[in-house]
């Protein structure tokens, strides 16, 4: 019963409930009443009090039933009803998303009553965890950023929670003194380098004593360039990748047109777009177990 979340939400009844939120007094309320055919959970709310409560009977042809089986999947003391109407109810991580924030953890369920004033509800919210890795500047950090707008219209995924983890292009530079710094291409915020910053998009008419700040597919831009090598600083998230035992999601340059599978990371290319991205995503979550705090 980990992540349930009931989809569609049609199948989730709210009902005012005037009696005892006691598992027996609940069964004697449920036993015996019609259900509609496409119900199969109801959440009963009395005053501040909620019970999650799942329900079977012996005709789904009809359009109502009798209740012939009654399951308590939660009561007051693990549930929370919220009231959000920015929180989509059909989107399994937007629900685990909201949990999380208000404090319902593992062994709770969370009732929210989200967008279009639907109603629906994420029992023992434990989502799958996703590194993603990824460099900065630009901001927002664009691989990150993908993955979040993917999960904001998916609805068949299981729950997933994004961790990112930065290659802060300033901090590669720290610590380093040449006379200038080569990056691949211009952005901003790249504003604590010691040195002149010329960027290898542009192809600099003059070579400069500079350290690149870049990757493989850089070097060979320069060899072609240029005709050398100079010193570098690793910045490509599959060579700076650590605890591969993780889902990990992070881009390469050196691939170009599909996404890459090695263990438990997927790689996609760096110019991946929210096609991409979410093809990557249903990759790792077949093929990653969830990991979690």
């Amino acid at each position: 019963m980990i992540n349930l979340v009931p989809l569609p939400y049609r199948r989730v009844s709210v009902q005012p409930y005037d009696g005892e939120m006691t598992e027996s007094a609940i069964r004697v309320h449920l036993l015996g009443r019609e259900a509609y055919r496409r119900t199969d959970f109801i959440v009963l709310r009395r005053d501040q009090a909620t019970a999650v409560v799942s329900v079977e009977t012996s005709d789904r042809e009809s359009l109502f039933s009798p209740i012939n089986s009654v399951e308590i999947l939660s009561q007051p003391e693990s549930t929370v009803f919220i009231d959000d109407s920015d929180t989509d109810t059909g989107n399994p991580s937007a629900l685990a998303k909201k949990a999380r924030d208000v404090g319902v953890g593992r062994e709770g369920t969370l009732v929210v009553q989200g967008m279009y004033a639907h109603v629906n509800f994420i029992h023992h919210p434990d989502p799958l965890v996703i590194r993603i890795l990824d460099v900065a500047p630009p901001e927002p950090v664009k691989l990150y950023d993908l993955a979040q707008r993917v999960l904001s219209y998916v609805d068949d995924l299981p729950p997933i929670r994004f961790e990112l983890e930065r290659i802060d292009l300033n901090d590669l530079a720290a610590g380093h003194e040449p006379e200038a710094f080569l990056v691949p291409c211009r952005s901003g915020g790249l504003d604590r380098f010691s040195a002149p910053i010329f960027f290898l998009d542009e192809r600099p008419e003059r070579r400069q004593n500079w350290l690149l700040i870049g990757c493989e597919r850089s070097l060979q831009f320069h060899r072609h360039y240029y005709g050398d090598e100079p010193p570098r600083v690793e910045m490509c998230p599959r060579q700076l990748v650590t605890n591969s035992s993780r889902p990990t999601l992070l881009k390469c340059c050196l691939l170009e047109f599909d996404t890459e599978i090695d263990g438990h990371i997927v790689v996609t290319p760096w110019g991946s777009d929210l096609k991409m991205v979410e093809k990557a995503i249903r990759q790792l979550v077949s093929t990653a177990a969830p990991v979690n705090d």
